[in-house]
């Protein structure tokens, strides 16, 4: 039980005991004027009946604000969950997005990466031919040059005296 709950029940409790040991006196008949007329009656009863006819006014009043509130409470909550549907069906699109952007990325490093291996497998393709072909031509020298000197040799005259004195 709140204090403000605690403080009320014991002014009703007072109210109720007030009444309870002065009801003789609250329950004379006395003259009571009602502004266009007199009438004799007990004017205490009078008092606490308005009392409470004030206290079920208030009463009803402050259920039909908490129901308010709570109505309200219930839409706010309904457009917020609506608005974190929305949030997260963005987010789950901006994931998808990112994702997407991510795939298109790789895909055109992959085709970048592919691009740059054939160029590089031509280039080496290049390079060996090259290679071969110089390789080729070196030992077409070598072999010509090996040609000429085993020609030379073999028309080089045979020297039949061996002269002492070279």
């Amino acid at each position: 039980m709140g204090v403000r709950s605690a403080f009320l029940f014991v002014i009703l409790l007072l109210i109720a005991a007030l009444a309870a040991l002065n009801w003789g006196t609250l329950s004379a008949p006395v003259p009571v004027s009602l502004g266009f007329m007199t009438i004799s009656a007990p004017l205490g009863l009078m008092m606490l009946a308005l009392t409470i006819a004030l206290g079920v006014f208030f009463l009803v009043y402050v259920l039909y604000l908490h129901s308010s509130v709570l109505l309200d409470a219930k839409r706010h909550n309904k457009e917020m969950q609506v608005q974190r549907d929305l949030a997260d069906k963005a987010e789950a699109s901006r994931f998808t997005e990112l994702r997407n952007f991510l795939e298109v990325q790789e895909n055109r490093h992959m085709a970048q990466n592919a691009e740059r291996h054939a160029s590089l497998l031509t280039r080496l393709g290049q390079v060996e031919s090259v290679v071969r072909q110089r390789s080729e031509q070196s030992d077409n020298t070598v072999a010509a040059h090996i040609g000429q000197l085993e020609d030379r040799i073999e028309r080089r005259p045979l020297p039949t005296d061996i002269d002492p004195r070279v």
